[in-house]
């Protein structure tokens, strides 16, 4: 077994998820946490009651709310840390870090100052070079279920992407590899847009048809936004462009699916921040891409539509005909030709 010790920061659902895989795979596993009762939970009855209820936890896997201690000898640390307060974190425990230890992003968006991506973030406010980052159709439930799933290591170093295959793959959870590290992370940033669209539709009772042409045109969108800031639009046909659109788009489980589908239902985007406690990732995201498509010339349609939707209040039939109505352009715009 790999026995190295690993370092999770963020105990919500996701963070606590692969804690646990590390533990059950032979690791002694520190859990960061910034709440100290549920700190105490997972060191007490090991069980993370808030955000994973009745998923028990690994002997293996120790919570701390001593973020110094958690991270300075740890040779790999995971950071779950919501975009919002991501550098926050990643500053605080820069001091405690050495150069040798590997950092992974688990993390799904963008910093809204200076449009950052999360592993941008860990590049510029650490002097570690071991760099990468984990996305995928990953909900966090199913994976506590033990439902079969897979994700995605990127990174361009050898070393980062071998660590954390070793460090998570079990029997339910595989872990694949990619060198296009920004690619695979925008991937997982930008979905949650179009997972919302795919819910108003939901909530509008549109077809599979429709279902089918909003999916496939959101991957399309997707890849044209990630080719303007240099990534393999091949890298949108594997589990973190096409697979983890899928999975948000179809799943109520999803967050940002959810929100989609309560705006679809009349209800105001107030309410839906209300009722879920924060705002999703998706309606962040959309406000950041969209300023950034505005600036760089890039058409996304999609896009641009959900924005007059929920920020400019547009009525969804007007929507939906300004979208039909929208320039047709080629089905496939980056074609792998061999050479």
């Amino acid at each position: 077994m790999y026995q190295k010790d690993v370092t999770i920061l963020g105990g919500g659902s996701f963070g606590t998820v692969l804690a646990n895989i590390a533990a059950e795979n032979g690791c002694q596993v520190n859990l960061w946490m910034r709440d100290a009762v549920l700190a105490q939970d997972v060191n007490g009855i090991h069980e993370n009651k808030r955000y994973v209820p009745g998923y028990p936890l690994h002997s293996g896997l120790v919570a701390t709310t001593d973020l110094k201690q958690a991270v300075c000898e740890s040779p790999v640390i995971l950071v779950s840390i919501p975009s919002g307060g991501f550098r926050t974190v990643v500053r605080t425990m820069a001091p405690f870090l050495n150069e040798d230890q590997i950092l992974v992003s688990t993390t799904k968006g963008f910093e809204a100052d200076g449009f950052k991506l999360m592993s941008q973030i860990l590049a510029s406010d650490t002097n570690n070079k071991k760099i990468g980052v984990l996305s995928g159709p990953n909900l966090a439930k199913e994976i506590a279920s033990h439902v079969l799933t897979a994700t995605v290591i990127a990174s361009e170093h050898e070393a980062v992407r071998e660590s954390i295959q070793k460090l998570l793959a079990n029997e339910y959870f595989r872990v694949y590899s990619s060198s296009d590290m920004y690619g695979v992370e925008l991937g997982g940033a930008l979905k949650n847009i179009y997972a919302i669209i795919s819910g108003l539709a939901a909530a509008l009772e549109m077809g599979e048809n429709t279902r089918s042409m909003l999916i496939t045109r959101s991957l399309a969108e997707m890849s044209r936004f990630a080719v303007s800031m240099g990534s393999n639009p091949m890298t949108f046909i594997g589990l973190s462009g096409v697979g983890d659109l899928i999975v948000t788009c179809m799943s109520p489980l999803s967050r940002n699916f959810r929100v989609g589908y309560a705006l679809g239902k009349g209800v105001s985007l107030e309410q839906v921040v209300s009722e879920l406690g924060e705002v999703a990732e998706g309606v962040n995201t959309l406000k950041l891409v969209k300023q950034e498509a505005d600036r760089k010339g890039i058409y996304m349609p999609l896009a641009n539509v959900l924005y007059e939707v929920i920020f400019n209040k547009l009525d969804i039939a007007t929507a939906i005909k300004k979208l039909m109505l929208s320039a047709q352009n080629s089905d496939v715009e980056f074609m792998f030709t061999g050479e």
